[in-house]
């Protein structure tokens, strides 16, 4: 891939995400020169339960980044910095003198802390550390993970207040390895990850003793707090040798960096596994009332934190992943566009995948999915729209939360991640937020968020309004839907969205 105009230098950035691990090698505008990507398991062991094996991940890891750096046709000598971005709130603990992880990690979708977070709640309910943290009380978040983890592995707590066990999200097992492990590794996170574990305080940007103590989390595990742009450390071993790592970010927290949003009002929406809107509010905390999540966008060295309020949708990839692996009614993702289009509409059938529960602007993990508006009329055809639409009519509702909680009207919506190469999709999105929806020339915007961060840190890139100059739109999709046929299809949707709550009740949720 790699042609005389991609000569040096570069920026590699590392993606620890939810379904794999991958490398991505840029060049100074920002255009990919290589890739390497490799799955891990998905380990389910009870319904709603979801582990990873952290040891495989750094396995791949450090597999991924060689092979980027040899298909790139470089050597470490090209690249200027590291950059991380990993998948948010998934939770490991390990040892701090062999390195081993004490457990599976625990992966964000994992609901098994339904139950802590509800005790946490006491008679405050949902949104008793709201003020501190800008989240509401839910099995999302990694702080009651690691508390889950304290309370059920033999032994750990006393290990843990010993000062021997290392909590962290994906990026601080990621760090602390590349940067050695045992021997010398950093035990960081940066504001962005911090700001999704409810241990956290938004205003002090540092962890919160009341919340410690309330959450039953030691003080000792927890990593150093630092801004999502600056050096870290050196990468100890592996083809990168001795480059500095200099960025971290959580996944949409990057992707919105990557899309190039650093003026309050931009918003960007990135279609993976789940699916998940942020907003840029500058250096307001805009507490949300409409269910949405206030949390750190991101902080470039000592410059003031940057704010954004953000929906999250559990289920959008993984819905089409369940037609073609558990229901096999289609056999490759793509082909659900395909069989889509062989019908005018949804034959009057929604889907809502609350497989997990209703994230966004809702929080209720007594929420199961349903399709709902069934008969004999409807095809696979009509479902396979259906799957589509429910990504589309969720992100409008979440675009409507945001709306009444900033005061701001989303003029058009930039898009990224995996299920953007679906036009129909794309077409569905513009139809149902009434907005342009805009992609760009690098969908790889989640990297690219890293590596523009690493990049500053190190001087790669001068300013935020350099990477401003080299975000390209690649298409652009605008409204063809009237009125009154959206304002219909939305009533029918929210009236399908209510029949999934209230379907796991209190006494079946120990079973």
């Amino acid at each position: 891939m790699t042609d005389a105009h991609t000569a040096g230098p570069f920026i590699a950035a590392i993606d620890q995400g939810t379904t794999s691990s991958r490398c991505i090698v840029f060049d100074t505008d920002g255009r990919i020169v290589a890739v390497d990507q490799k799955e891990h398991e998905q380990i389910f062991p009870r319904p709603g339960w979801v582990e990873h094996d952290a040891t495989e991940i750094w396995t791949n890891v450090q597999e991924v980044v060689d092979r980027a750096v040899a298909k790139a046709g470089i050597t470490s000598a090209d690249v200027k910095a590291i950059g991380i971005t990993n998948q948010r709130e998934t939770t490991v603990l390990w040892d701090r003198t062999t390195g081993e992880p004490v457990h599976n990690a625990i992966v964000w979708q994992d609901t098994r802390t339904a139950e802590l977070c509800r005790e946490l709640g006491r008679n405050v309910g949902q949104d008793r550390f709201r003020r501190e943290t800008g989240l509401p009380l839910a099995s999302y978040f990694a702080g009651p993970k690691a508390r889950w983890l304290l309370d059920n592995v033999e032994g750990l707590r006393e290990r843990a207040a010993n000062g021997d066990i290392l909590f962290g999200t994906m990026d601080s097992w990621v760090i602390w390895n590349l940067t050695g492990g045992v021997n010398g590794g950093v035990h960081v996170t940066d504001v962005t990850n911090a700001s999704r574990t409810m241990l956290m305080n938004l205003h002090t940007l540092d962890w919160d003793d009341k919340l410690l103590h309330s959450i039953g989390v030691p003080r000792a595990m927890l990593p150093e707090i630092r801004s999502s742009a600056e050096v870290y450390g050196q990468a100890a071993s592996g083809a990168l040798r001795g480059i500095p790592v200099a960025s971290a970010l959580g996944d949409q927290q990057a992707a919105l960096f990557g899309q190039t949003c650093y003026a309050e009002g931009e918003a960007k929406s990135t279609y993976g596994t789940g699916t998940f809107l942020l907003m840029n509010t500058g250096d307001q905390i805009v507490n949300s009332y409409n269910g949405l999540l206030t949390t750190v966008g991101y902080r470039i060295g000592d410059q003031t934190p940057v704010y954004a309020l953000e929906g999250s949708i559990a289920v959008t990839g993984s819905l089409v992943q369940w037609m073609r692996d558990q229901m096999g009614l289609i056999s490759t993702a793509a082909e659900i566009e395909t069989l889509a289009l062989s019908v005018e509409d949804n034959g009057g059938a929604y889907v809502v995948p609350a497989f997990s529960g209703l994230f966004a602007p809702y929080w209720r993990d007594d929420a199961r999915g349903v399709i709902a508006g069934l008969t004999r009329y409807v095809t696979k055809a009509h479902l396979a729209r259906a799957v589509l639409e429910a990504t589309a009519w969720q992100t409008r509702e979440i675009c409507d939360a945001m709306t009444k909680d900033s005061g701001v009207e989303l003029a058009a919506l930039k898009v990224d991640g995996g299920m953007t190469s679906n036009n129909l999709l794309m077409q569905s999105l513009a139809d149902f937020l009434d907005a342009p929806v805009v992609r760009p020339l690098v969908a790889e915007t989640t990297c690219l968020g890293a590596a523009y961060a690493a990049g500053l840190a190190v001087g790669f890139w001068p300013d935020t309004d350099a990477l401003r100059a080299n975000w390209r739109r690649a298409a652009e999709w605008t409204p063809r839907m009237d009125d009154d046929k959206r304002r219909r299809e939305y009533k029918n949707w929210l009236k399908a969205v209510e029949r999934t709550m209230g379907w796991v009740e209190e006494d079946a949720k120990e079973d």
